[in-house]
């Protein structure tokens, strides 16, 4: 079970952030190659990725790779100085079909030809941040058998909108349903929107909190400081997993005694109640596991 409650995003150009992301305590470190490095300084971002990439999976840190769009005709020289065994994942930016998605992964069986990489190694996110991501959001997600999930980009999709991006977040109601939905059906992981605010804890806790809530795994962050509230938002605590702990074994109770549903509580426990607690305790064993 994949882990993925906080992603940093860290320019892949700048060595002192990279070094800092090491033991900031992120599932995930993103080393973006795409709007948080310059157009002069791609090469140079390119030219210690390899470098940046082992020593962060020295460290056991998840590692993954924000690449430029196909279109921009940078992705292949990304991905080149990407793709290798220590790589965990590749992220796409506004991925608009599922020909986007199909031209990425052909991109990437290409590098881990070339590296000798074994077939399917890195994995796939892409970015919903666009209204036409979000109209074909179920055809990105089914492009690639390597897709691991689908990550929301909420600046960019309020701005192809026409709208300004608000605390409120009403502008990303229709998206992150989308997301949601397709991620539910798919088996794979819905991913929140950065936000963008770092100084404002609790409005990143809100926000946070509301993600989990409507189904998202893990978000998106842009500061170190923001990594400790995401993890505990998107991290089962111990009144949840006494709870399903207590689901599980009750249920078990009736089973054994022929039954398909029991109360507790003086509520109705079912299969789909069941099935939700032995969820939680697993995705705690993983995190527990991960720790």
């Amino acid at each position: 079970m994949l882990v993925m409650r906080s992603l940093l995003f860290v320019p892949a150009n700048r060595a002192n952030m990279v070094a800092r992301a090491h033991s900031a305590g992120a599932d995930v470190v993103v080393l973006d190659l795409e709007d948080s490095v310059p157009a002069a300084e791609k090469e140079a971002a390119r030219s210690g990725l390899a470098d940046a990439i082992a020593s962060l999976k020295a460290a056991g840190q998840s590692v993954h790779v924000r690449v430029n769009q196909v279109e921009s005709g940078l992705a292949r020289d990304d991905l080149a100085a990407a793709v290798c065994d220590a790589l965990d994942g590749i992220v796409l930016p506004k991925a608009q079909s599922g020909r986007d998605v199909r031209q990425i992964d052909v991109l990437i069986r290409e590098q881990e030809t070339r590296n000798g990489v074994r077939p399917g190694t890195p994995l796939l996110i892409p970015q919903i941040e666009t209204a036409k991501g979000v109209l074909r959001c179920e055809e990105i997600a089914t492009a690639s058998t390597r897709i691991a999930g689908l990550g929301l980009g909420g600046y960019d999709y309020a701005a192809d909108l026409g709208v300004a991006r608000t605390a409120a977040g009403r502008e990303l109601d229709l998206a992150r349903g989308t997301i949601v939905q397709v991620c539910a059906a798919y088996g794979i992981q819905a991913l929140d929107t950065p936000y963008a605010d770092f100084g404002d804890g609790p409005g990143l806790v809100t926000e946070t909190e509301l993600a989990r809530s409507l189904g998202f795994k893990g978000k998106y962050v842009i500061h170190p400081d923001q990594i400790g509230p995401v993890n505990r938002v998107f991290e089962p605590d111990e009144a949840e997993l006494g709870q399903a702990r207590r689901v599980v074994e009750a249920f078990a109770a009736a089973l054994a005694a022929g039954h398909a549903s029991v109360q507790l509580d003086g509520s109705m426990i079912d299969p789909p109640i069941e099935r939700r607690a032995r969820e939680l305790l697993a995705y705690a064993a993983a995190i527990a596991g991960r720790s």
